[in-house]
């Protein structure tokens, strides 16, 4: 049955990228099995329209061919996204890649060979938070995630190790198979990923008993992620090659989210940091010093004599790391604290100034 993926992550077909990965977010984390209520059906419906399109050449093909082209196009098409600890195997290709190849389709109707693709795994995703002053000077985080990564007893090839790969007699060493499709047009050659081979023309003449021949195994990894200093809550980084691998293929990537925790005290402008600081009336009137809370400690602060309600004083160097050894600034902002009640004293003080005129 053909799907609509539009609907299914509830944006119009003229959404922007930004509106699909809100959408996607979203839905990813009302149905992750790994919450109560969780749906598993729908987790994996989401992941695999979000796959599509937030690609701009598959979200091309989808709109152009429909779902079913979109799927097996250039053997991405497969959903592979998820959050920690979630279990990718399902999401394996298994060398079951198809798709429509034009190259391919003229080749065979006018005497033309055929050509071997790059086949490539699915780009996984996963989440992280970080706390206010991490996303500021940046860290380096651990994750942990189930994917399918490549052998490391055979290497990735299948074969138990010191033993030989001999060539696919099904495919010939070519790691595809031809096909022909009867249409309207009349008869057209497709190409389809050799199954028994998984594209790689050669298979193994004693399998390794790792993997059992398959050169991929499903196992828990702990990545290394390193964030860099000023990354923003909303951002994304990239680990190439660090998403689905494939038997005789590439890698794909994994995208890691990130969520900043916010700080009590201090907020972030593009690189400067800002906080407010509430200081007396008579400080404000006469000047004082003040300890103020930073990223980087307790700063002794100058309030100068005279200063009004909304002055600021600026902590240069004090803010979001920019390169080169720079930063952007710390602002404080400051706010008068007015007493609710005087003694008669106090007010007969304040008299004083009034007929001074202050």
């Amino acid at each position: 049955m053909n799907k609509d993926y539009y609907d299914i992550l509830g944006v119009s077909k003229g959404a922007s990228k930004d509106e699909i990965k809100k959408a996607f977010h979203k839905l990813a984390h009302k149905h992750h099995p790994d919450k109560n209520g969780g749906d598993d059906k729908k987790f994996k419906e989401v992941n695999e329209a979000y796959q599509v399109l937030s690609d701009d050449k598959k979200r091309s093909q989808y709109d152009q061919f429909g779902p079913s082209f979109a799927q097996g196009y250039g053997g991405q098409g497969q959903p592979g996204g998820g959050f920690d600890g979630f279990d990718f195997s399902q999401f394996t290709q298994g060398g079951q890649e198809f798709g429509f190849d034009m190259g391919d389709i003229f080749g065979e109707m006018f005497g033309g060979g055929s050509r071997k693709r790059n086949r490539r795994g699915a780009d996984l995703q996963t989440s992280i938070t970080l706390d206010f002053k991490e996303a500021v000077f940046g860290v380096e985080k651990e994750i942990r995630i189930t994917k399918p990564s490549t052998c490391t007893t055979c290497k990735g090839n299948g074969a138990k190790p010191g033993t030989e790969l001999h060539t696919c007699t099904q495919c010939n060493g070519s790691g595809v198979v031809k096909s022909i499709q009867r249409t309207i047009l009349g008869s057209i050659a497709t190409t389809q990923t050799c199954n028994k081979c998984d594209g790689t023309g050669k298979i193994p003449k004693e399998a390794c008993t790792t993997c059992k021949g398959k050169g991929i195994v499903n196992e828990a990894r702990t990545i290394k992620v390193s964030v860099p200093a000023g990354i923003q809550h909303g951002e994304t980084l990239r680990l190439q090659g660090m998403g689905e691998a494939i038997k005789g293929g590439q890698s794909g990537d994994l995208y890691v989210h990130i969520s900043v925790t916010p700080h009590k005290t201090i907020t972030r402008q593009h690189n400067d940091l800002s906080s407010t600081l509430s200081i007396k009336l008579t400080d404000a009137l006469l000047g004082a010093e003040y300890a103020v809370e930073t990223l980087d400690g307790t700063v002794p602060v100058i309030i100068p004599a005279g200063t009004k309600v909304g002055d600021t004083v600026v902590l240069k160097q004090h803010g979001v790391p920019t390169g080169s050894h720079k930063r952007g600034n710390f602002i404080i902002k400051l706010n008068i604290s007015l007493p609710e009640k005087l003694s008669k004293k106090a007010k007969d003080i304040i008299e004083e100034l009034k007929k001074e005129g202050i």
